[in-house]
């Protein structure tokens, strides 16, 4: 359970002190400082993770419904697993992603109320509408119950090098601009896809100890 606990207040409270402080000292598509290849570039996304666009005002509900069942889902899964005295590994991991969810479901759910300024959809034009013009003279928030944009602010910006084939040379690596949240959720599925054996066993050899003891027990 502290395994679990730990993981989870620690990204979500650097995931949304994060992201509230990049969109209250930021303009938005501003890039504020870089280290390296990293870049601190903020924007605001109405989809999913890593920048990706999902249909439009309704589209935006559905998805933020969506991860609100992901994190019940996995709120019971990490308590069976700490019930059934899994992997350490395995607690983090999907506690990991747990935490990923909750740090981006909040964005869709309290951010439309908590701040007057952001990105909603715009029915006239038929796409999502930036800051301009949104700006309101009293505090009401930009938009309704689970209809608040993602923070997105990092940017890992390199390239293919001129050699690469496929037309790829020049072109950017990895485009999309993330947040603390995406990273966790994508650690915590790697560390399950490397670790699995460990996490759940051989698998075959579980399979066929399994068949065995089936085997016993019609016998007797």
């Amino acid at each position: 359970m502290r395994v679990a606990l730990i993981t989870i207040f620690s990204v979500v409270f650097i995931d949304q002190f994060s992201k509230i402080w990049i969109k209250t000292n930021a303009l938005l598509h501003e890039v504020v400082g870089n280290v390296g290849f990293l870049k601190f570039h903020f924007i605001e996304n109405p989809g999913m993770a890593f920048g990706m666009a999902f249909g439009g005002d309704w589209g935006k509900i559905v998805l933020s419904l969506f991860r609100v069942l992901a994190i019940v889902g996995l709120g019971f899964i990490i308590r069976n697993l700490i019930e059934n005295k899994a992997h350490k590994g395995l607690v983090l991991s999907i506690s990991l992603v747990f935490a990923g969810a909750l740090g981006n479901i909040l964005d869709s759910v309290i951010y439309g109320f908590l701040f007057d300024r952001g990105t909603t959809w715009d029915p006239m034009i038929q796409d999502w509408l930036g800051y301009t013009g949104l700006a309101q003279a009293n505090f009401e928030g930009y938009a309704g119950l689970f209809q608040g944009c993602v923070v997105d602010m990092i940017h890992a910006e390199f390239y293919y090098p001129s050699w690469m084939p496929f037309n790829l040379a020049g072109e950017e690596v990895f485009p999309p601009v993330f947040n603390i949240a995406d990273s966790a959720i994508s650690i915590g599925i790697v560390i399950v896809i490397l670790f699995n054996k460990r996490f759940f066993g051989e698998g075959v050899n579980d399979f066929e100890i399994f068949k065995r003891n089936k085997k016993v027990i019609s016998e007797s």
